[in-house]
């Protein structure tokens, strides 16, 4: 007489835990081989995790409480994958990395989900999708990423950029308030990008989306006049 572990473990359902955990894997390789070639922080060993992961939680809700299962996992899942992939977003100064990386880890646990739930075609399409996504677009987005910024077209981020002593940051950050308010230009904020033992660097983030160039041109041209300030900039670039 065979035992119920051995007659669950030849049965159906087990056949098709281990097709939907091998389909899992096998695309969360696909997708998590690009991201390794690419030397992105998530690479293949995460992305095989997160399609397996979801692949296995999505199979077991199925087992043990049937779609509604299912259902109640992958809710789950899209919420849980988010704190994975917060992990791999950084903000350097300005700049934002990572957003890719943690929308493609987001993508696998979709296929895991797809895989879990037996939807296998629909795993393997979005596995294209997802990989077609990484790669045909890259050349696209180069080309519109060399493009100058049209300030008319494009919301913009000014800021206003001066270096200045230790000292005498106090008063730098007060002339920089002073100049640009009669420009009629607030200020949003005004950031430290840069501290040495000597010099400090201040940015000032303009509220407007659109300035003149001239005008910024001639505050810079002030600044640079001002005791505190040892010199001035203006620069522009797309809002995140």
């Amino acid at each position: 007489m065979a035992h119920p572990w051995l007659d669950s473990f030849l049965g159906s359902a087990f056949a098709r835990t281990l097709a939907s955990l091998a389909t899992a894997f096998v695309l969360g390789t696909l997708i998590g081989a690009e991201r390794q070639w690419r030397q992105r922080s998530a690479g293949l060993r995460t992305n095989v995790l997160v399609a397996v992961g979801a692949a296995a939680f999505t199979d077991l809700g199925t087992r043990l409480l049937g779609a509604d299962g299912a259902t109640r996992i992958i809710s789950y899942i899209v919420s849980g994958i988010g704190f994975l992939g917060a992990g791999v977003i950084l903000k350097e100064g300005t700049q934002i990395r990572g957003l890719n990386t943690a929308a493609t880890l987001w993508c696998s646990a979709a296929v895991g989900a797809f895989a879990g739930a037996a939807l296998l075609p629909e795993a393997i399409a979005l596995s294209v999708f997802v990989v077609a996504g990484n790669t045909l677009l890259r050349p696209i987005v180069n080309y519109i990423n060399r493009l100058p910024i049209d300030t008319k077209t494009t919301e913009a981020q000014y800021r206003v950029h001066v270096v200045t002593n230790q000292r005498k940051v106090s008063a730098a950050r007060d002339i920089l308030d002073e100049v640009l308010e009669q420009a009629g230009y607030p200020i949003v904020e005004i950031e430290t990008l840069s501290e040495t033992e000597t010099q400090v660097e201040l940015a000032a983030v303009l509220a407007p989306s659109s300035a003149e160039p001239a005008v910024l041109d001639q505050v810079v041209a002030r600044l640079e006049k001002s005791p505190p300030v040892d010199s001035a900039t203006w620069t522009v670039s797309t809002t995140p």
